[in-house]
């Protein structure tokens, strides 16, 4: 198996202070995210960091410049005591389709959102996305779809490639049917549920759980 699924689209690592972890990463792998943009009414705002491709490394944070939503943040950022890997999502074109076949071969990747944040540049992104309910561990990925949309990676971001993308689990076997249930190609070893990437970094290799 690749050790890089072959549809990945970003990583999320999510925290509760965006402005340490940002600064934590730059200082272990030698290369700074830059400011990605508010996602408005739901209290976070996200760094971004290429991984070579149509791939891209999520910071998600609380993003002190907004009020406090009525909801939780998501990702579960406020619950969290440090930063973590917390999911992945792969890309699809035709959402609607995507959910409807992931049903059928027994996985429930959640309910269809829509979303939107403006680059610092003031360009609008928009996606539509599923909430990955029906596998809140975060190792079954959330399916995205960029539509027309200008892509996050194409943006000019910072890039350092993905040298691979690795989860655990107590019973992998039942992991792996949701797995292949949105053709979504990761390594899944036993042990307690975890994920976790390794960048190939002008510092050499770094890895984040």
């Amino acid at each position: 198996m690749d050790p890089v699924p072959a549809r990945l689209d970003h990583i999320v690592l999510a925290t509760p202070d965006l402005a340490a972890t940002v600064a934590e990463f730059a200082r272990r792998t030698g290369v700074t995210p830059v400011a990605g943009g508010a996602h408005v009414g739901l209290g976070t705002r996200n760094f971004l960091v290429g991984l070579g491709g149509r791939r891209y490394l999520e910071i998600i944070g609380p993003d002190p410049e907004q009020p406090r939503p009525a909801g939780p943040r998501p990702f579960g950022v406020d619950a969290l005591p440090s930063a973590r890997t917390v999911t992945w999502a792969i890309a699809v074109r035709g959402l609607d389709a995507a959910v409807a076949a992931a049903r059928a071969r027994g996985h429930e990747p959640g309910g269809v959102q829509e979303m939107s944040r403006r680059r610092p540049d003031g360009t609008l992104l928009r996606w539509r996305l599923t909430d990955g309910a029906g596998h809140p561990s975060g190792l079954v990925p959330f399916l995205i779809d960029w539509g027309r949309s200008p892509h996050p990676a194409d943006a000019g971001l910072p890039v350092t490639g993905l040298l691979d993308l690795t989860a655990s689990a107590p019973d992998p076997d039942r992991i792996r049917p949701l797995l292949a249930a949105v053709e979504a190609d990761l390594a899944v070893e036993r042990g307690p549920v975890s994920l976790s990437f390794t960048l190939d970094t002008p510092l050499g290799p770094v890895s984040f759980g």
